[in-house]
């Protein structure tokens, strides 16, 4: 990784974008200190399948509507100006609640180069690729996923 020596701007319209079946990817920023990018979910829409970092912090910022987090064992919801951030380790997998639509910036720190993933997860999506493509590709993006079925509901003690 290479130390920038210049700031990195985006202005509107110029970040890369991937169409989801229920909602959309702007990708913002790629590698060095951060990996950021924005993504709009439909109603009740999941975002990406249960995971962990290894690497990097999941920092979520909800920018409208409502999102679901299950954290660990953890279920809890935020809405628009919440914040979440979530440490390396800690299996997640969020979405927008049940009845809302959800707008999120999503940071990753270090930012490892995820587009690619973030491609590959939309192409999931639309039905052009298999989830399985995706399991080679764990340790290079530093997404590695976790099992946990109905994972909207609160885990049983």
């Amino acid at each position: 990784m290479e130390a920038r020596t210049t700031a990195l701007v985006v202005q509107p319209g110029e970040a890369a974008g991937a169409s989801l079946t229920d909602g959309a990817f702007e990708l913002l920023a790629d590698g060095g200190a951060v990996s950021a990018s924005r993504l709009t979910l439909a109603t009740g829409a999941d975002g990406a399948p249960p995971h962990h970092h290894k690497l990097s912090h999941e920092l979520f910022y909800v920018l409208g509507g409502t999102m679901l987090f299950r954290l660990g064992d953890t279920l809890t919801t935020v809405a628009k100006g919440g914040l979440v951030v979530i440490p390396p380790g800690l299996p997640h997998v969020f979405g927008a609640a049940d009845g809302e639509t959800a707008d999120v910036v999503v940071v990753l720190s270090p930012g490892i180069e995820r587009f690619g993933y973030f491609e590959q997860l939309a192409a999931i999506s639309r039905g052009e690729a298999e989830f399985a493509s995706l399991l080679p590709e764990q340790q290079r993006y530093d997404v590695y996923f976790e099992e946990l079925p109905d994972w909207r509901s609160a885990p049983s003690r």
